[in-house]
């Protein structure tokens, strides 16, 4: 279900994440955005993560040079950009730029990108509550560059004590990697959860690198197809 969202305001769009909602817009034209509450919502538990033998390879080959909250700017118009070659509009609008922003420069939103030499090849961003990881978006300029993202995004996540990390959809793309439905009264109970608990501190510290090889012993891989 969904509805018009009147003007709203980083700390209500927190709010809106604890009880379960997140925004989105028709496309990047219309300047409403509406709250979407799911009756399945989907998830990649944590703790059964899966990391195809062939990703964990170029994970490990340190082919992608990875980055926290270096260029959120960049990651989010690689997001916004990213639709093109499948359909013309993207949920992405200007208002959903400038709410994810502030909640960037507020630590709540956080990005994870990946770099070949100096060039931004692929990322995602979401957002941090809690012990809870909403993902909103990712991108892809280079082969795998988004999905070595997202097994460095898990690594911290795993490091950081993290309970929940909310895909909103499942996808098949997202399905490789053990993602689920929970329905709502089940997303809710975990969430709360979640949200109830404080991650390390150093979670998101872009100063702690880790390599390749870090991040799936972090995720502990199953390799097996």
């Amino acid at each position: 279900m969904s509805a018009p969202l009147p003007l709203i305001t980083p700390e209500l769009l927190l709010r809106a994440y604890e009880i379960g909602l997140f925004p989105m817009a028709e496309d990047a034209r219309d300047p409403s955005i509406y709250w979407i509450e799911p009756e399945r919502r989907g998830v990649i538990p944590l703790e059964a993560f899966h990391v195809p033998a062939r990703l964990a390879r170029t994970v490990r080959s340190q082919r992608f040079r990875i980055e926290i909250d270096k260029d959120f700017d960049a990651v989010i118009e690689g997001c916004a950009g990213a639709f093109g070659a499948r359909r013309q509009r993207t949920w992405i609008n200007a208002r959903i730029r400038a709410l994810y922003r502030d909640l960037f420069d507020d630590g709540h939103c956080h990005t994870v990108e990946a770099y070949q030499d100096e060039t931004l090849v692929g990322g995602l961003y979401g957002v941090s509550l809690g012990a809870a990881f909403f993902g909103e978006s990712m991108f892809s300029r280079a082969r795998d560059a988004s999905k070595v993202a997202l097994v460095h995004l898990v690594a911290r996540l795993r490091r950081g004590d993290y309970l929940l990390l909310d895909t909103q959809f499942v996808t098949p793309h997202l399905a490789t990697f053990g993602a689920v439905e929970l329905s709502r009264p089940a997303y809710l109970m975990r969430l709360k959860r979640a949200t109830g608990r404080t991650p390390s501190e150093d979670v998101w510290k872009s100063a702690e690198e880790l390599t390749g090889a870090q991040a799936l012993a972090l995720v502990e891989t199953t390799a097996d197809s």
